[in-house]
């Protein structure tokens, strides 16, 4: 039998180094059994020398647990009194003594954490033909009071019950508790008058774009810029001036060649065969004298090569393909890889056409489309023709100039588009996955010319914006000459007005719908009180992302809200993940939270609460009164898996290789058994879309992680920054939307 450490003859030959090592941890020991035919419901036991196993106590022994259909598990402290621990197995019922049936040979003794002997089975022996063996494994480390105490504490917690389990995903404080007006320091949960006392200032890379020109956001013309143009903060060029109604200074166009495509000279050429998905051409190869049969579907389809021998898949991506993959997970990288497997081989670049009058939204929605696909890990980058006109022409082009009879206006604003289309195709062929061409576009001869481009290298959806309302398009002019650079020189804007509405007119006289390829009509989609849309001949995940996201959009102003919980209790701890709930700290900024809710949305009678499910943000949100308050699962805290509950000091003590791959890529690490932030944005999409279709304010009450990845998309930040985006607790970041764009405005309350 075992003996404790009073017992043992032997305990005072023990060296300093070995007392100190014992008194600085305990000892954690891990046994498992394995067997693939159990007998009846016979279950592993552990009994032996100390009283946590039974003191030799068949039926105090200490019943194992399944963790899976073969293997059996027990994880127990062995008492810091006790150096020598002597133990058998045994198997008996969970809930009886009879039969009990012990393990054959020796007792195991465990040493100072060592175990003694090489038994890596058991043996139990019913009769003597009938004999039952199990696998043996026995591990044990030697662990700190500190990690042992958080973790117990961890576990603690994650049984206690929520106290946020009785309220329904969707509820409504309609007055306060009166019962918690009392508890409250009305001193300090108050706020100043003014909400503006609490602003701080915005990171240089915030949201705000409103005061900026969406079209100078856009891509720098490179065909350009080859020839000595360069592009000024304010879109005009450095190099060109020309003057309204005066005789037109050319530019010099030495040392540039610009090719404008006939579309009367393209014609079927041998080899060629038209694509049903645009009537667009592309080459087919002939495999003349190969034996067999050859299947290319385009590049990171499987290539199926058959020769009268063998039949072999070779799945390797080439290097383009590798670069038109999204840097995603989930669905946009299944819908990627289906797309490139199955589809047509110029399908694995996109490029959306806009077409429309001027005034009719176009920059905004394609700036807008942009940003979605981007935070999406789609390449995306926005080519605005306007852009290449005013670095080639100039800025102050009249409205003569825009006149569809004008044969030398025509020629210059076909020669810029069929640059920009260029530089755009020319980025797709570098690896570029969606290119957003942004002009009027407004002739069938123009988009013919673009399709002929196109042909072979990508495909074409032509983007239609109508809007008949009288009201948007009248706003939406004022906004274009207070904005653009084409008026920036004009100081009366009168006369800049009054140029526009002729230039509009000069456009409206050589309209023609688009009827032709594959196309999305939105028809009077931007005031968001409905409004219809069209769509014809399009296939493919992408374009229908793109078709759904389009149908929720609208142009209506209104505030977002973000703002983490209230400080919790896991968060004084220095923990991740878990479900605590919220400290004093965290208490008293949820009050002033509902203040600051109180006075800045006091005119909104439609606003809403969106939180998590977890209960931080529940007891965040729950002093907030008189709006809606919605919880969505969506919206958690990214899952830290096996690391949940841990500091990261202990990820980094314990899992130091899991450490340092997070460390590595946060972007793209995933927890074990948990998410990475590429996962957190594939779940928060349908919140993305739905956060565009609401039409009034709603407060996002989320974590670090999740407000990160919503943060990036209104911000327009690259993924690789996501991760790494400051994300305080107890401030509030208010996102405007709306026609001029995005604003950005922060509010530190604690």
């Amino acid at each position: 039998m075992g003996t404790g450490a009073s017992k043992n003859p032997d305990s005072s030959s023990h060296g300093s180094d070995d007392r100190e090592d014992q008194a600085g941890g305990q000892l954690y020991v891990s046994l498992k059994m394995e067997n693939y035919n159990p007998k009846g419901d016979l279950i592993p036991h552990v009994y032996g020398s100390v009283p946590l196993v039974g003191s030799w106590d068949p039926s105090r022994a200490l019943s194992m647990e399944r963790e899976s259909a073969s293997m059996w598990e027990l994880s127990f402290v062995v008492p810091p009194n006790h150096e020598t621990l002597d133990f058998k197995f045994l198997l008996k019922p969970k809930y009886g003594n009879i039969p009990c049936i012990l393990e054959e040979g020796s007792n195991r003794q465990l040493t100072g954490g060592a175990l003694g002997g090489d038994r890596r089975s058991a043996m139990f022996k019913f009769s003597s033909d009938d004999v039952l063996e199990y696998k043996v494994f026995i591990k044990a480390d030697r662990v700190s009071p500190f990690d042992l105490a958080a973790s117990w504490r961890t576990y603690q917690d994650n049984f206690q019950p929520s106290s946020v389990r009785g309220i329904p995903d969707v509820s409504m404080n309609s007055a306060p508790d009166a019962s918690n007006e009392v508890c409250v320091n009305e001193s300090s949960a108050s706020l100043e008058l003014d909400i503006e006392h609490y602003v701080v200032p915005a990171p240089a890379t915030s949201a705000n774009s409103g005061l900026v020109y969406a079209a100078n956001m856009t891509e720098t013309p490179r065909s350009l810029s080859r020839v000595g143009l360069f592009s000024k903060t304010d879109g005009s060029s450095g190099a060109l001036h020309h003057q309204k109604d005066t005789g037109v200074d050319r530019p010099d166009l030495t040392g540039m060649q610009v090719i404008v495509p006939d579309t009367a000279k393209y014609s079927l050429a041998p080899g060629l065969v038209e694509s049903k998905s645009f009537g667009a051409f592309s080459s087919m190869q002939k495999q003349e004298g190969h034996r067999g049969l050859f299947v290319d579907r385009g590049v990171g389809s499987p290539r199926l090569m058959k020769s009268a021998s063998s039949f072999t898949v070779d799945l390797k991506l080439d290097s383009e393909s590798k670069n038109s993959m999204p840097a995603a997970a989930g669905a946009v990288a299944a819908g990627a890889v289906a797309d490139q497997m199955l589809g047509p081989k110029e399908d694995r670049h996109l490029a959306i056409v806009l077409v429309g009058l001027p005034a009719r939204g176009k920059t905004f929605t394609a700036a807008k489309l942009t940003r979605y696909l981007r935070w999406l890990g789609h390449d995306t980058k926005h080519f605005n023709v306007g852009k290449y006109r005013r670095l080639k022409h100039g800025v102050n082009q009249s409205a003569d100039f825009f006149r569809g009879d004008n044969p030398e206006g025509l020629e210059a604003r076909n020669e810029v588009a069929a640059l920009a289309m260029e530089d755009m195709i020319s980025w797709m062929q570098e690896g570029g996955q969606v290119g957003i061409f942004d002009a009027t576009n407004s002739t069938r001869v123009r988009r013919n010319m673009l399709m002929k481009m196109a042909e072979g290298r990508c495909k074409i959806i032509f983007l239609e914006t109508l809007c008949n309302d009288r009201k948007i398009i009248e706003r939406n002019i004022r906004l274009k000459v207070q904005q653009s650079p084409d008026y920036a020189e004009e100081p009366d804007f009168e006369a800049g007005y009054h140029d526009f509405k002729v230039r509009l007119e000069n456009y409206e006289k050589f309209y023609e719908p688009v009827e032709e390829g594959s196309y999305i009509k939105m028809i009077d989609m931007v005031s968001g009180h409905g409004g219809q849309i069209q769509v014809n001949n399009i296939s493919g995940y992408l374009p229908g992302r793109i078709v759904f996201f389009l149908v929720n959009t609208h142009l209506t102003p209104r505030p977002i809200l973000l703002t983490r919980h209230g400080e919790s209790r896991d968060n004084v701890r220095g923990r991740i993940g878990g479900d605590s709930m919220i400290s004093d700290s965290g208490e008293l900024y949820s009050k002033k939270l509902a203040n600051f809710v109180e006075k800045r949305l006091k005119n909104e009678k439609a606003a809403s609460i969106w939180t998590s499910t977890l209960q931080r943000t529940v007891l965040t949100a729950s002093p907030i009164v008189g709006f809606p308050k919605i919880q969505w699962r969506a919206l958690d805290e990214i899952n830290a898996g096996v690391c949940d509950g841990m500091s990261y000091e202990e990820i980094k003590k314990n899992m130091p290789e899991e450490y340092k791959s997070r460390k590595k890529d946060k972007l793209r690490y995933r927890y074990p058994r948990g998410e990475s932030y590429l996962d957190v944005i594939q779940r928060l999409e349908p919140v993305i879309i739905e956060l565009e279709r609401q039409r009034a304010p709603v407060v996002v009450i989320s974590h670090q992680a999740v407000l990160r990845a919503l943060y990036a998309y209104f911000a327009d930040r690259p993924l690789k920054e996501i991760a790494h985006i400051e994300m305080p607790l107890h401030t509030i970041i208010e996102i405007q939307m709306g026609v001029t764009g995005l604003q950005e405005k922060r509010y530190k309350l604690m």
